[in-house]
């Protein structure tokens, strides 16, 4: 089967299910209530300097969805990798709530504060990211905007870390497979080179 973008297709189904894993971003802004959603179109951009892009679209009226709001406005936002345990309320997270209205609230997470001048982070998340606006992109035809984001600082929880003086660390991190969650915990040692 050969398919054409070009043709009217469920471009969202067909990618969702052939780019995988798509490692989960859960993020934290903050306007008047703290606002929590995962997104899986999300990934790691350049290491110098340390950037992210995170597609955002918008709410089923069309209006800015609350994370892509309030980074706008505060030009801030807090990065969370979720763990096992997190999951489902990772996942109701996603839900469409008044700007008002707090996921974290509303679906009890516990949050911790770790630097001031930043979103908090999910209590026990086992690594978090503390980032800056750095531009929003704005592609021709589509609803969804790139935003990327400058890593000012990086939290790991202690349990993760297995070596701290090489700073090595561990985590059974969730993505999307398809429309599905897989925790990606086991590893395969990389080739050595000839």
């Amino acid at each position: 089967m050969l398919l054409d973008f070009n043709d009217n297709l469920d471009n969202y189904k067909l990618m969702r299910q052939a780019i995988i894993p798509r490692p989960i971003a859960w993020i934290i802004t903050e306007d008047k209530e703290i606002n929590l959603a995962p997104f899986s179109y999300f990934m790691a951009l350049t290491s110098t300097p340390p950037t992210m892009v995170i597609s955002i679209g918008h709410k089923s009226d069309g209006s800015p969805k609350d994370t892509l709001a309030n980074i706008r406005k505060t030009k801030k936002c807090t990065i969370c990798m979720p763990k096992e345990n997190q999951l489902n309320k990772m996942h109701f997270s996603a839900k469409e709530l008044a700007h008002d209205v707090s996921e974290a609230d509303m679906f009890d997470i516990d949050l911790e504060q770790k630097i001031k001048d930043y979103p908090p982070i999910i209590k026990d998340a086992p690594v978090a990211f503390f980032c800056q606006f750095l531009q929003e992109l704005d592609i021709k035809g589509s609803q969804h905007k790139p935003i990327i984001v400058e890593i000012k600082q990086m939290y790991i929880n202690d349990t993760c870390i297995t070596n701290r003086e090489k700073m090595y660390f561990e985590y059974a991190p969730i993505a999307r497979i398809g429309g599905d969650y897989s925790f990606l915990g086991d590893k395969i040692p990389a080739p050595k080179m000839p």
